[in-house]
């Protein structure tokens, strides 16, 4: 409790906690509802609208994204209206984020093999919260002295040069990486240094004329596909449910 009012209390972040728990309990929720509704079973059923129209939840998860995201504006930080409104907003976001990938791609591919962008957003959102929760700040300012806090040139070359390792990680072709280095400067130096992926624009401008690093850089990122992408996937199975086989492809008779 003491760690509870010093570090989420006190500095105001009690609202950012309960959105996050509330965006983590609807994704985890819905994806059960989901999921039971895929088997047939449970009570849960899918919603029409009228002329037969599935209603996705993203739907409403808009609207209270919305209701609560103005609530949480015109709330501040503390009071009843606030926690409220970080509730609200937690639960739209949980429920946009969930059909990320609908959003996308502009297709109901929610149980197709790109439906799993939807829970890679989910992840990639709930580690970012989490580390903004217990400290970590953008762009790596946290880490300055209070000489350095005192002479915004370093505050400013501080936020500049991590903004820069990040944008380089960007164009490297690592998303993941360049969002989480926002918040965690090693992370953005760490993808920065390193090769780029095949087809990424960085690669493209660069490797060209280097067929050395072009060589690296593909079987570099055959070995890294290789050992991570099947962890990755079935961990998203597991999580969020495995997407509907894809059918077989037949040859075509000349």
């Amino acid at each position: 409790m003491d760690w509870l009012e010093r570090n989420i209390i006190e500095p105001g972040k009690l609202p950012l906690l309960l959105a996050l728990v509330s965006f983590v309990l609807t994704f985890l929720i819905t994806r059960t509802i989901t999921r039971l509704i895929r088997a047939g079973k449970g009570p849960f059923r899918n919603i029409s609208g009228s002329g037969g129209v599935h209603v996705h939840h993203v739907v409403p998860g808009v609207v209270l994204t919305i209701v609560g995201g103005f609530g949480a504006v015109a709330g501040g930080q503390h009071g009843f209206g606030s926690a409220l409104a970080a509730v609200i907003f937690g639960i739209g976001a949980g429920l946009v984020l969930d059909e990320f990938a609908l959003v996308l791609h502009l297709a109901d591919v929610y149980w197709s093999p790109a439906g799993r962008q939807s829970v890679e957003m989910v992840v990639l959102t709930a580690a970012l919260v989490g580390l903004l929760l217990i400290g970590f700040s953008p762009l790596g300012v946290n880490d300055l002295s209070e000489d350095q806090q005192q002479n915004r040139a370093a505050v400013i070359a501080n936020v500049v040069v991590n903004f820069a390792f990040a944008l380089i990680a960007l164009f490297k072709g690592k998303v993941r990486l360049a969002v989480l280095g926002v918040i965690v400067p090693l992370v953005a130096l760490v993808a920065a240094v390193r090769l780029a992926r095949p087809g990424s624009p960085w690669a493209k401008r660069f490797y060209r004329r280097r067929p050395r690093a072009r060589a690296r850089s593909g079987l570099r990122a055959y070995h890294h596909d290789r050992r991570w992408a099947g962890p990755r996937r079935a961990f998203q199975d597991w999580l969020g449910g495995a997407p509907d086989p894809e059918p077989a492809r037949t040859l075509e008779r000349r």
